[in-house]
Protein backbone atom coordinates (compact mmCIF):
# COMPACT_ATOMS: atom_id res chain seq x y z
CA UNK A 1 0.00 0.00 0.00
CA UNK A 2 1.09 3.59 -0.65
CA UNK A 3 -0.33 6.94 0.44
CA UNK A 4 -0.51 10.44 -1.01
CA UNK A 5 -1.01 13.59 1.04
CA UNK A 6 -2.55 16.33 -1.16
CA UNK A 7 -3.60 19.88 -0.27
CA UNK A 8 -6.91 19.66 -2.12
CA UNK A 9 -8.75 16.85 -3.92
CA UNK A 10 -11.58 17.86 -6.26
CA UNK A 11 -14.75 15.82 -6.00
CA UNK A 12 -17.95 16.61 -7.91
CA UNK A 13 -19.67 17.97 -4.83
CA UNK A 14 -16.79 19.54 -2.90
CA UNK A 15 -13.09 19.99 -2.41
CA UNK A 16 -11.56 17.59 0.11
CA UNK A 17 -8.86 19.62 1.86
CA UNK A 18 -5.69 18.05 3.26
CA UNK A 19 -6.65 14.75 1.65
CA UNK A 20 -4.92 11.49 2.45
CA UNK A 21 -5.42 8.93 -0.33
CA UNK A 22 -4.38 5.32 0.23
CA UNK A 23 -3.92 2.99 -2.75
CA UNK A 24 -3.04 -0.68 -3.02
CA UNK A 25 -0.41 -2.34 -5.22
CA UNK A 26 -2.75 -2.24 -8.23
CA UNK A 27 -3.26 1.52 -7.88
CA UNK A 28 -6.80 1.10 -6.54
CA UNK A 29 -7.99 3.64 -3.97
CA UNK A 30 -8.63 1.98 -0.60
CA UNK A 31 -9.50 5.11 1.37
CA UNK A 32 -9.94 8.89 1.02
CA UNK A 33 -9.70 10.89 4.25
CA UNK A 34 -10.04 14.62 4.90
CA UNK A 35 -7.72 16.57 7.19
CA UNK A 36 -5.59 13.47 7.75
CA UNK A 37 -1.83 13.29 7.75
CA UNK A 38 0.72 10.50 7.56
CA UNK A 39 4.46 10.79 7.95
CA UNK A 40 4.94 7.98 5.45
CA UNK A 41 2.77 9.50 2.72
CA UNK A 42 4.14 11.08 -0.47
CA UNK A 43 3.43 14.76 0.11
CA UNK A 44 2.22 16.84 -2.84
CA UNK A 45 1.48 20.51 -2.22
CA UNK A 46 -1.08 20.67 -4.98
CA UNK A 47 -4.68 20.55 -6.07
CA UNK A 48 -5.72 17.19 -7.54
CA UNK A 49 -8.06 17.23 -10.53
CA UNK A 50 -9.36 14.00 -12.04
CA UNK A 51 -6.87 12.88 -14.68
CA UNK A 52 -7.62 14.49 -18.04
CA UNK A 53 -9.09 12.29 -20.77
CA UNK A 54 -7.68 12.78 -24.27
CA UNK A 55 -10.56 11.47 -26.36
CA UNK A 56 -8.96 11.81 -29.81
CA UNK A 57 -5.35 11.24 -30.90
CA UNK A 58 -3.46 10.43 -34.12
CA UNK A 59 -0.08 9.68 -32.58
CA UNK A 60 2.05 9.56 -35.74
CA UNK A 61 0.99 13.11 -36.68
CA UNK A 62 3.00 14.46 -33.76
CA UNK A 63 6.06 13.99 -35.99
CA UNK A 64 4.74 16.72 -38.32
CA UNK A 65 3.55 19.22 -35.71
CA UNK A 66 4.45 22.71 -36.92
CA UNK A 67 5.54 21.57 -40.39
CA UNK A 68 2.42 22.50 -42.36
CA UNK A 69 2.67 26.23 -41.66
CA UNK A 70 4.83 27.27 -44.63
CA UNK A 71 2.70 28.36 -47.56
CA UNK A 72 3.17 29.20 -51.21
CA UNK A 73 1.85 32.79 -51.43
CA UNK A 74 0.41 32.25 -54.91
CA UNK A 75 -1.39 29.02 -54.00
CA UNK A 76 -5.13 29.12 -54.61
CA UNK A 77 -5.89 27.63 -51.23
CA UNK A 78 -4.24 26.27 -48.16
CA UNK A 79 -6.73 24.35 -46.05
CA UNK A 80 -7.49 21.00 -44.49
CA UNK A 81 -7.18 19.23 -47.83
CA UNK A 82 -3.69 20.57 -48.56
CA UNK A 83 -2.67 19.77 -44.97
CA UNK A 84 -3.92 16.21 -45.58
CA UNK A 85 -1.43 15.77 -48.41
CA UNK A 86 1.43 16.59 -46.02
CA UNK A 87 0.01 14.03 -43.59
CA UNK A 88 -0.11 11.37 -46.31
CA UNK A 89 3.54 12.05 -47.11
CA UNK A 90 4.51 11.29 -43.52
CA UNK A 91 2.20 8.28 -43.22
CA UNK A 92 3.89 6.58 -46.16
CA UNK A 93 7.30 6.65 -44.42
CA UNK A 94 6.86 5.45 -40.82
CA UNK A 95 7.88 1.92 -39.82
CA UNK A 96 6.78 0.14 -36.60
CA UNK A 97 9.86 1.09 -34.58
CA UNK A 98 9.44 4.72 -35.59
CA UNK A 99 5.73 4.63 -34.74
CA UNK A 100 6.57 3.36 -31.26
CA UNK A 101 9.23 6.01 -30.65
CA UNK A 102 6.97 8.85 -31.83
CA UNK A 103 4.01 7.64 -29.79
CA UNK A 104 6.12 7.12 -26.66
CA UNK A 105 7.35 10.71 -26.87
CA UNK A 106 3.84 12.02 -27.48
CA UNK A 107 2.24 10.00 -24.69
CA UNK A 108 4.97 11.06 -22.29
CA UNK A 109 4.17 14.67 -23.13
CA UNK A 110 0.48 14.01 -22.56
CA UNK A 111 1.28 12.61 -19.13
CA UNK A 112 3.53 15.58 -18.36
CA UNK A 113 0.58 17.89 -19.11
CA UNK A 114 -1.90 15.99 -16.95
CA UNK A 115 -3.55 13.50 -19.29
CA UNK A 116 -3.97 10.03 -17.80
CA UNK A 117 -5.97 8.41 -20.63
CA UNK A 118 -5.87 8.59 -24.42
CA UNK A 119 -8.19 7.27 -27.14
CA UNK A 120 -5.87 6.50 -30.06
CA UNK A 121 -7.78 6.86 -33.36
CA UNK A 122 -5.42 4.57 -35.26
CA UNK A 123 -5.49 4.00 -39.02
CA UNK A 124 -1.82 3.48 -40.00
CA UNK A 125 -2.28 -0.30 -40.16
CA UNK A 126 -0.27 -1.79 -43.04
CA UNK A 127 3.37 -1.94 -44.12
CA UNK A 128 5.14 0.53 -46.39
CA UNK A 129 3.77 -1.27 -49.46
CA UNK A 130 0.22 -1.25 -48.18
CA UNK A 131 0.21 -4.95 -47.28
CA UNK A 132 -1.02 -6.27 -43.91
CA UNK A 133 1.66 -7.24 -41.42
CA UNK A 134 1.72 -10.90 -40.35
CA UNK A 135 0.43 -9.53 -37.06
CA UNK A 136 -2.57 -7.54 -38.31
CA UNK A 137 -2.29 -5.26 -35.28
CA UNK A 138 1.50 -4.74 -35.49
CA UNK A 139 1.24 -0.95 -35.46
CA UNK A 140 -1.48 -1.02 -32.82
CA UNK A 141 0.72 -3.19 -30.63
CA UNK A 142 3.48 -0.57 -30.92
CA UNK A 143 1.03 2.08 -29.72
CA UNK A 144 0.04 -0.04 -26.74
CA UNK A 145 3.72 -0.59 -25.92
CA UNK A 146 4.33 3.15 -26.17
CA UNK A 147 1.46 3.83 -23.77
CA UNK A 148 2.82 1.27 -21.31
CA UNK A 149 6.26 2.89 -21.35
CA UNK A 150 4.83 6.39 -20.96
CA UNK A 151 2.48 5.25 -18.20
CA UNK A 152 -0.78 6.38 -19.80
CA UNK A 153 -3.96 4.35 -20.12
CA UNK A 154 -4.85 3.77 -23.77
CA UNK A 155 -8.06 2.97 -25.57
CA UNK A 156 -6.88 1.66 -28.93
CA UNK A 157 -9.39 2.56 -31.64
CA UNK A 158 -8.43 0.63 -34.81
CA UNK A 159 -10.08 2.47 -37.68
CA UNK A 160 -12.17 1.08 -40.50
CA UNK A 161 -10.98 3.08 -43.53
CA UNK A 162 -12.31 1.84 -46.86
CA UNK A 163 -12.93 4.65 -49.37
CA UNK A 164 -11.21 7.67 -50.85
CA UNK A 165 -14.33 9.77 -50.51
CA UNK A 166 -18.07 9.38 -51.02
CA UNK A 167 -18.43 6.71 -53.72
CA UNK A 168 -14.69 6.84 -54.53
CA UNK A 169 -12.03 4.17 -54.44
CA UNK A 170 -9.09 4.80 -52.04
CA UNK A 171 -6.12 6.56 -53.57
CA UNK A 172 -2.54 5.31 -53.53
CA UNK A 173 -1.57 7.60 -50.66
CA UNK A 174 -4.15 5.87 -48.45
CA UNK A 175 -2.85 2.34 -49.05
CA UNK A 176 -1.63 1.83 -45.47
CA UNK A 177 -5.05 2.59 -44.03
CA UNK A 178 -7.44 0.37 -45.96
CA UNK A 179 -9.68 -2.50 -44.86
CA UNK A 180 -11.72 -3.56 -47.88
CA UNK A 181 -14.84 -4.77 -46.08
CA UNK A 182 -16.44 -5.37 -42.68
CA UNK A 183 -14.97 -8.85 -42.29
CA UNK A 184 -11.40 -7.64 -42.79
CA UNK A 185 -12.02 -4.80 -40.36
CA UNK A 186 -13.44 -7.14 -37.70
CA UNK A 187 -10.32 -9.31 -38.02
CA UNK A 188 -8.23 -6.19 -37.37
CA UNK A 189 -10.42 -5.32 -34.40
CA UNK A 190 -9.99 -8.79 -32.90
CA UNK A 191 -6.22 -8.64 -33.40
CA UNK A 192 -6.23 -5.23 -31.70
CA UNK A 193 -8.12 -6.64 -28.73
CA UNK A 194 -5.43 -9.31 -28.40
CA UNK A 195 -2.54 -6.81 -28.28
CA UNK A 196 -4.40 -4.82 -25.63
CA UNK A 197 -4.01 -7.84 -23.36
CA UNK A 198 -0.30 -6.99 -23.14
CA UNK A 199 -0.98 -4.00 -20.90
CA UNK A 200 -3.43 -3.74 -18.02
CA UNK A 201 -4.02 -0.08 -18.89
CA UNK A 202 -5.25 -0.86 -22.42
CA UNK A 203 -8.64 -1.58 -23.93
CA UNK A 204 -10.23 -1.37 -27.36
CA UNK A 205 -13.01 0.51 -29.18
CA UNK A 206 -14.60 0.50 -32.64
CA UNK A 207 -13.64 3.27 -35.04
CA UNK A 208 -14.96 4.45 -38.41
CA UNK A 209 -12.76 6.97 -40.15
CA UNK A 210 -15.65 9.09 -41.46
CA UNK A 211 -18.82 9.04 -43.51
CA UNK A 212 -16.66 9.63 -46.58
CA UNK A 213 -14.13 6.97 -45.54
CA UNK A 214 -16.52 3.99 -45.29
CA UNK A 215 -19.54 3.13 -47.42
CA UNK A 216 -22.45 4.47 -45.32
CA UNK A 217 -24.52 1.27 -45.44
CA UNK A 218 -21.53 -0.56 -43.92
CA UNK A 219 -21.29 2.04 -41.15
CA UNK A 220 -24.92 1.28 -40.28
CA UNK A 221 -24.26 -2.46 -40.43
CA UNK A 222 -21.21 -2.46 -38.15
CA UNK A 223 -22.99 -0.15 -35.71
CA UNK A 224 -25.84 -2.66 -35.56
CA UNK A 225 -24.01 -6.01 -35.72
CA UNK A 226 -20.58 -5.17 -34.33
CA UNK A 227 -19.67 -5.35 -30.62
CA UNK A 228 -22.15 -3.37 -28.54
CA UNK A 229 -20.18 -3.18 -25.29
CA UNK A 230 -17.33 -0.90 -26.42
CA UNK A 231 -17.22 2.76 -27.56
CA UNK A 232 -17.79 3.71 -31.20
CA UNK A 233 -15.75 6.65 -32.60
CA UNK A 234 -16.21 8.43 -35.94
CA UNK A 235 -15.03 11.66 -37.60
CA UNK A 236 -18.03 13.61 -38.86
CA UNK A 237 -18.92 16.99 -40.42
CA UNK A 238 -15.46 18.46 -39.88
CA UNK A 239 -15.29 20.23 -43.23
CA UNK A 240 -17.84 22.10 -45.35
CA UNK A 241 -16.78 20.19 -48.48
CA UNK A 242 -17.46 16.94 -46.63
CA UNK A 243 -21.02 18.09 -45.98
CA UNK A 244 -21.68 19.17 -49.57
CA UNK A 245 -20.24 15.87 -50.86
CA UNK A 246 -22.50 13.98 -48.47
CA UNK A 247 -25.58 15.85 -49.66
CA UNK A 248 -24.63 15.09 -53.27
CA UNK A 249 -24.09 11.37 -52.55
CA UNK A 250 -26.74 10.64 -49.89
CA UNK A 251 -29.16 13.57 -50.17
CA UNK A 252 -28.45 14.13 -46.48
CA UNK A 253 -25.84 15.85 -44.35
CA UNK A 254 -23.49 13.43 -42.49
CA UNK A 255 -25.00 13.82 -39.01
CA UNK A 256 -28.49 13.95 -40.45
CA UNK A 257 -27.82 10.57 -42.12
CA UNK A 258 -26.40 9.07 -38.92
CA UNK A 259 -29.42 10.18 -36.92
CA UNK A 260 -31.73 8.57 -39.48
CA UNK A 261 -29.80 5.33 -39.98
CA UNK A 262 -27.85 4.50 -36.80
CA UNK A 263 -29.20 3.93 -33.31
CA UNK A 264 -26.94 6.46 -31.63
CA UNK A 265 -26.50 6.25 -27.86
CA UNK A 266 -23.99 7.24 -25.21
CA UNK A 267 -21.30 4.85 -26.46
CA UNK A 268 -20.99 6.90 -29.69
CA UNK A 269 -18.38 9.66 -29.98
CA UNK A 270 -18.71 12.03 -32.95
CA UNK A 271 -15.34 13.69 -33.49
CA UNK A 272 -15.33 17.37 -34.49
CA UNK A 273 -18.96 17.66 -35.71
CA UNK A 274 -17.94 21.23 -36.49
CA UNK A 275 -20.81 22.16 -38.76
CA UNK A 276 -24.21 21.26 -37.29
CA UNK A 277 -27.73 22.48 -37.85
CA UNK A 278 -30.04 23.12 -34.91
CA UNK A 279 -31.86 19.86 -35.69
CA UNK A 280 -28.57 17.96 -35.62
CA UNK A 281 -27.60 19.52 -32.27
CA UNK A 282 -30.95 18.46 -30.89
CA UNK A 283 -30.74 14.98 -32.36
CA UNK A 284 -27.26 14.22 -31.02
CA UNK A 285 -28.15 15.51 -27.57
CA UNK A 286 -31.41 13.52 -27.41
CA UNK A 287 -29.61 10.35 -28.51
CA UNK A 288 -27.10 10.79 -25.63
CA UNK A 289 -24.22 10.49 -28.11
CA UNK A 290 -21.12 12.56 -27.33
CA UNK A 291 -19.12 15.04 -29.38
CA UNK A 292 -15.30 15.12 -29.18
CA UNK A 293 -13.86 18.59 -29.72
CA UNK A 294 -10.20 19.24 -30.58
CA UNK A 295 -9.97 23.04 -30.43
CA UNK A 296 -6.26 23.60 -31.13
CA UNK A 297 -6.27 21.25 -34.13
CA UNK A 298 -9.61 22.55 -35.40
CA UNK A 299 -8.22 26.06 -35.16
CA UNK A 300 -4.95 25.07 -36.82
CA UNK A 301 -6.77 23.43 -39.73
CA UNK A 302 -9.30 26.21 -40.12
CA UNK A 303 -12.19 23.81 -39.59
CA UNK A 304 -14.53 26.32 -37.99
CA UNK A 305 -16.15 26.73 -34.58
CA UNK A 306 -18.46 24.11 -33.12
CA UNK A 307 -21.93 25.47 -32.14
CA UNK A 308 -21.32 24.87 -28.44
CA UNK A 309 -24.07 27.13 -27.11
CA UNK A 310 -26.77 25.46 -29.21
CA UNK A 311 -25.47 22.01 -28.30
CA UNK A 312 -25.25 22.70 -24.58
CA UNK A 313 -28.72 24.28 -24.58
CA UNK A 314 -30.02 20.95 -25.85
CA UNK A 315 -28.20 19.06 -23.08
CA UNK A 316 -25.34 17.85 -25.29
CA UNK A 317 -22.28 16.08 -23.90
CA UNK A 318 -18.73 16.85 -25.09
CA UNK A 319 -15.12 15.91 -24.38
CA UNK A 320 -11.73 17.12 -25.65
CA UNK A 321 -8.89 15.63 -27.68
CA UNK A 322 -5.59 16.78 -29.17
CA UNK A 323 -5.97 15.14 -32.61
CA UNK A 324 -2.86 16.23 -34.59
CA UNK A 325 -1.11 17.44 -31.41
CA UNK A 326 -0.37 20.99 -32.44
CA UNK A 327 -1.26 21.51 -28.77
CA UNK A 328 -1.02 18.97 -25.92
CA UNK A 329 -2.14 20.95 -22.86
CA UNK A 330 -5.73 20.13 -21.75
CA UNK A 331 -6.12 23.56 -20.16
CA UNK A 332 -5.24 25.14 -23.50
CA UNK A 333 -7.83 23.00 -25.30
CA UNK A 334 -10.52 24.14 -22.88
CA UNK A 335 -9.50 27.80 -23.07
CA UNK A 336 -9.40 27.84 -26.88
CA UNK A 337 -12.83 26.21 -26.94
CA UNK A 338 -14.18 28.78 -24.49
CA UNK A 339 -12.64 31.87 -26.06
CA UNK A 340 -13.74 30.94 -29.58
CA UNK A 341 -17.32 30.82 -28.32
CA UNK A 342 -16.98 34.11 -26.47
CA UNK A 343 -15.67 35.81 -29.60
CA UNK A 344 -18.67 34.82 -31.72
CA UNK A 345 -21.34 35.15 -29.02
CA UNK A 346 -20.05 38.31 -27.32
CA UNK A 347 -20.86 36.58 -24.02
CA UNK A 348 -18.63 35.35 -21.23
CA UNK A 349 -20.78 32.56 -19.76
CA UNK A 350 -19.76 29.80 -22.18
CA UNK A 351 -19.45 26.57 -20.22
CA UNK A 352 -22.53 24.91 -18.79
CA UNK A 353 -23.09 21.27 -17.90
CA UNK A 354 -26.02 19.02 -18.74
CA UNK A 355 -24.74 16.35 -16.36
CA UNK A 356 -26.65 15.94 -13.11
CA UNK A 357 -24.36 17.58 -10.60
CA UNK A 358 -24.24 19.37 -7.31
CA UNK A 359 -25.01 23.04 -6.81
CA UNK A 360 -21.27 23.62 -6.45
CA UNK A 361 -20.77 23.27 -10.21
CA UNK A 362 -23.65 25.49 -11.32
CA UNK A 363 -22.39 28.81 -12.65
CA UNK A 364 -18.69 27.99 -12.25
CA UNK A 365 -17.01 27.82 -15.66
CA UNK A 366 -13.95 25.95 -14.42
CA UNK A 367 -15.95 23.30 -12.60
CA UNK A 368 -18.38 22.89 -15.53
CA UNK A 369 -15.51 22.43 -18.00
CA UNK A 370 -13.70 19.91 -15.83
CA UNK A 371 -16.89 17.97 -15.19
CA UNK A 372 -17.91 17.69 -18.83
CA UNK A 373 -14.41 16.89 -20.13
CA UNK A 374 -13.96 14.26 -17.43
CA UNK A 375 -17.25 12.39 -17.59
CA UNK A 376 -17.81 12.49 -21.36
CA UNK A 377 -14.10 11.84 -21.88
CA UNK A 378 -14.24 8.75 -19.71
CA UNK A 379 -17.11 7.38 -21.79
CA UNK A 380 -14.81 7.54 -24.80
CA UNK A 381 -12.58 5.08 -22.89
CA UNK A 382 -15.54 2.85 -21.89
CA UNK A 383 -15.50 4.17 -18.33
CA UNK A 384 -18.93 5.28 -17.13
CA UNK A 385 -17.91 6.25 -13.60
CA UNK A 386 -19.24 9.66 -12.59
CA UNK A 387 -17.22 9.98 -9.38
CA UNK A 388 -13.95 11.83 -9.73
CA UNK A 389 -12.16 9.81 -7.05
CA UNK A 390 -13.74 6.77 -5.40
CA UNK A 391 -12.72 3.88 -3.19
CA UNK A 392 -12.44 0.81 -5.38
CA UNK A 393 -11.35 2.71 -8.49
CA UNK A 394 -7.86 3.54 -9.75
CA UNK A 395 -6.19 6.73 -8.56
CA UNK A 396 -5.36 8.88 -11.60
CA UNK A 397 -4.96 12.61 -11.10
CA UNK A 398 -3.53 15.81 -12.50
CA UNK A 399 -1.84 17.72 -9.67
CA UNK A 400 -1.57 21.50 -10.00
CA UNK A 401 1.05 23.31 -7.91
CA UNK A 402 -0.65 25.00 -4.94
CA UNK A 403 2.40 27.20 -4.34
CA UNK A 404 1.91 29.07 -7.63
CA UNK A 405 1.38 32.68 -6.46
CA UNK A 406 -2.14 33.13 -7.78
CA UNK A 407 -3.29 29.78 -6.42
CA UNK A 408 -1.52 30.27 -3.09
CA UNK A 409 -3.60 33.39 -2.50
CA UNK A 410 -6.95 32.09 -3.82
CA UNK A 411 -9.91 30.84 -1.79
CA UNK A 412 -10.94 27.23 -2.34
CA UNK A 413 -14.19 28.16 -4.13
CA UNK A 414 -12.20 30.03 -6.80
CA UNK A 415 -9.46 27.44 -7.31
CA UNK A 416 -10.98 25.53 -10.27
CA UNK A 417 -11.50 28.54 -12.52
CA UNK A 418 -8.17 30.05 -11.47
CA UNK A 419 -6.50 26.83 -12.61
CA UNK A 420 -8.41 26.70 -15.89
CA UNK A 421 -7.89 30.32 -16.90
CA UNK A 422 -4.40 31.09 -15.54
CA UNK A 423 -2.33 27.90 -15.22
CA UNK A 424 0.18 26.68 -17.77
CA UNK A 425 2.48 23.66 -18.02
CA UNK A 426 4.84 25.13 -15.42
CA UNK A 427 2.08 24.69 -12.83
CA UNK A 428 1.80 20.94 -13.45
CA UNK A 429 3.25 19.56 -10.22
CA UNK A 430 2.69 15.88 -10.94
CA UNK A 431 0.62 13.37 -12.86
CA UNK A 432 -0.47 10.17 -11.15
CA UNK A 433 -1.70 7.27 -13.27
CA UNK A 434 -3.09 4.15 -11.62
CA UNK A 435 -1.53 5.08 -8.29
CA UNK A 436 1.96 5.83 -9.62
CA UNK A 437 3.68 9.17 -10.29
CA UNK A 438 4.78 9.22 -13.93
CA UNK A 439 5.65 12.92 -14.20
CA UNK A 440 6.73 15.40 -11.55
CA UNK A 441 7.97 19.00 -11.58
CA UNK A 442 7.74 19.26 -15.34
CA UNK A 443 9.66 16.06 -16.08
CA UNK A 444 8.46 12.68 -17.17
CA UNK A 445 10.14 9.91 -15.19
CA UNK A 446 11.59 8.43 -18.41
CA UNK A 447 12.41 11.74 -20.06
CA UNK A 448 15.98 11.07 -21.17
CA UNK A 449 15.58 7.72 -22.92
CA UNK A 450 12.25 8.66 -24.49
CA UNK A 451 13.58 11.93 -25.90
CA UNK A 452 16.78 10.28 -27.16
CA UNK A 453 14.82 7.65 -29.11
CA UNK A 454 12.44 10.28 -30.47
CA UNK A 455 15.19 12.57 -31.75
CA UNK A 456 16.98 9.63 -33.41
CA UNK A 457 13.72 8.60 -35.05
CA UNK A 458 12.93 12.01 -36.48
CA UNK A 459 16.50 12.43 -37.67
CA UNK A 460 16.17 9.15 -39.56
CA UNK A 461 12.79 10.13 -41.02
CA UNK A 462 14.26 13.41 -42.30
CA UNK A 463 10.83 14.97 -42.46
CA UNK A 464 11.70 18.02 -40.36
Amino acid sequence: MSQFSIKGLLQRDKWIENALISVNEAGIITSIEENKFSTSATKLNGFALPGFQNAHSHAFQYAMAGLAERHIPSAASDDFWSWREAMYHLALKINPDQMQAIATMLYSEMVRHGYTNVAEFHYLHHDLNGKPYSNLAEMGERLVSAAKTAGINITLVPIFYQKGGFGKKPNERQKRFISSDIDSYLKLLEASKEVCKNYSGANCAIGIHSMRGVEPKEIAEIAKSGPQDIPFHIHVSEQLQEISDSVAYLNKRPVEWLLDNVDLNERFHLVHATHLTQAECTGIAKSKANVVLCPTTEGNLGDGLFPLEKFQNEGGSWSIGTDSHIGINPLEELRVLDYGQRLISHKRNTFTSSIKHSDMVEGDSGLCAFEMATIAGRKAMNNFSTDYFKVGETFSASIIDASAPLLASTSIENIASTILYTADSSHQLATIVNGEIHAENGRHTKKEIVEENFIKTLSALKNR
